[in-house]
Order: structure tokens, then C-alpha cells, then sequence
């Protein structure tokens, strides 16, 4: 688990870096294809015979997956990696929440929202569109953790996400219209997008699905609770970004919060997101 989400966090800070010459459509877009390429190949999906209900969640799942990636690193461009986690981490902590139907969980909406108001003190520092972009990559991954479920009951193994992913990936082929596809043709570009892919999408999906071999989906969900603080770490040591004293104490408590939720509650366990 530590493996993927040290992984997942360098993927990112490596594409982060390269937003001074590809656009995160593009990135984010190479990152998938990649992905969903080497999933494809392990997997090998059985499309046949597939129903129309099969194949709407299976479409459901990759919307989800392609929205989530999209939103996250248009996120990234505009504000540090571990305050856009940390935003993204409220939509599975909602859910977690929901889910559970136990009225002390209030209590950790109520540390949640404290970091998010912690965040705000400082709001001169952050740009509205990309804490607006984590939100929407938030509820995408509510989203995502909902339709994965589905998808697993229809799809076996690894066949539901591959299909998934070269679902997102071709929804997301026609914003490439709207950006400079010119890096494309650089096969520097077409590699470091490709580690990334490998990085954030194939590395942590596989340590996951051995670690969840060995682990309850209780240990999981707080192992999971990790990703603000490594993304933030991730921002100190690959893209050289700095935080304040207040938003590390903010990143805490919605770290806080998130184990907390996820020890008490019943909700589905948060799935991997290849942020």
C-alpha cells in the first residue's frame, strides 16, 4: 500500500512538472491511454456477450474515472499537490460518511470542515478555479468508488477497468482538439507521459490489489487516508512547493477525519485514485 501511494503522489509531481510544456489535458490523456493499454493487455477483457447494463456501467465507470483524472490535474496546474488532495479527499470522506448512518460521525464532517475553512484563511494563496477543479475531481471520485463496485460485479478481475480506462481515455480524446497537440509528436513527451501512466495508474492498482490479499478493506481505507500528506510531500521533494504552518494543520485534519470515518463507518472502502 505505502509502494502505491508513494508511487501514485510521484506520478503526479512528475506531471506537474512538465505543465510549462504539455497542457494537463494532454498529460492526462497520455497518462490514461498508457494505462489503459497495459491493462488491456493483462487483462485481456472478454467483450462478447456482453448486456446493454454491462456495458452502460462499464461506460458509467470510465466517465467517472476520465472526469476524476481530468479535474485533478487541471487542480494541479493552479494550486500545491497536497492542498488539491486534500480538497479531493472531502468527496470518498463524504461518502464514508453517508454511508455509515452514525450520528458521531458528524464529528468528523465537523474536523473535515475545519480543515477546509483552514485552507480558506489563506484563500489569497489559492486559485478559485483549481480548488473548484479538486472539488469536481472529489465528487468524481465518490463517484468512481460507486461505480467500481458495480463494475466489479459484472465485470471479473481487471476486465472492468481496462475497459473502464479506454472508456476515459477515448471521452477525452476530443478535448485534445481544444489544446496544442504538438508535444505528441515529441517521443520525450510520449515517454515521461507513459512513466506517468505507469507511475500513477499500473504501479498503485497492482500493489493494491496484492495488498489487498493480505489486509482488511478497514486497514485499507486508512492506509488510503495517507494521500494529502504524501501528496504534499511529493510537492516538497519532486515539484519544490512549500506550506504553511496553517495548511499542513489543515491537511491534518482531514487526514484525521478520514481515518476516523473510515474506522467507525461501513461505507465502501475508497478505491485507488490516480491523482
Amino acid at each position: 500500500m505505502l509502494v502505491g501511494i508513494v508511487s501514485v503522489q510521484a506520478g503526479a509531481g512528475v506531471a506537474k512538472n512538465l505543465f510549462d510544456e504539455v497542457t494537463p489535458t494532454t498529460l492526462v490523456w497520455l497518462r490514461l491511454a498508457t494505462s489503459a493499454v497495459v491493462l488491456a493487455v493483462l487483462a485481456r477483457p472478454r467483450l462478447r456477450g456482453r448486456t446493454r447494463q454491462d456495458w452502460l456501467v462499464v461506460v458509467a465507470f470510465g466517465a467517472a474515472l476520465g472526469t476524476m483524472n481530468w479535474a485533478i490535474y487541471q487542480s494541479f496546474a493552479r494550486i500545491p499537490l497536497g492542498i488539491a488532495v486534500t480538497l479531493e479527499f472531502i468527496g470518498p470522506l463524504t461518502l464514508a460518511v453517508v454511508g455509515s448512518r452514525r450520528a458521531r460521525d458528524l464529528l468528523w464532517v465537523l474536523l473535515a470542515a475545519v480543515g477546509v475553512a483552514l485552507l480558506g484563511l489563506r484563500r489569497a494563496d489559492l486559485d478559485l478555479a483549481g480548488v473548484g477543479f479538486a472539488l469536481l475531481a472529489g465528487a468524481a471520485w465518490a463517484t468512481y468508488i460507486l461505480m467500481s463496485a458495480r463494475t466489479g460485479q459484472r465485470w471479473p478481475g481487471l476486465e472492468g477497468l481496462s475497459v473502464a480506462g479506454l472508456v476515459a481515455a477515448a471521452l477525452l480524446a476530443p478535448l485534445l482538439l481544444l489544446t496544442d497537440a504538438g508535444p505528441l509528436a515529441d517521443p520525450r513527451v510520449l515517454l515521461l507521459g507513459a512513466v506517468i501512466g505507469l507511475l500513477s495508474s499500473v504501479v498503485p492498482y497492482s500493489c493494491e490489489l496484492v495488498a489487498l490479499r493480505s489486509i482488511s478493506p478497514a486497514v485499507f481505507g486508512i492506509l488510503m487516508s495517507l494521500e494529502p500528506a504524501a501528496a504534499a510531500l511529493s510537492g516538497i521533494l519532486v515539484v519544490g512547493e512549500t506550506l504553511t504552518a496553517v495548511q499542513w494543520v489543515a491537511i491534518a485534519c482531514v487526514v484525521a477525519a478520514s481515518i476516523g470515518a473510515t474506522r467507525q463507518g461501513r461505507a465502501p472502502v475508497a478505491e485507488p485514485a490516480p491523482d
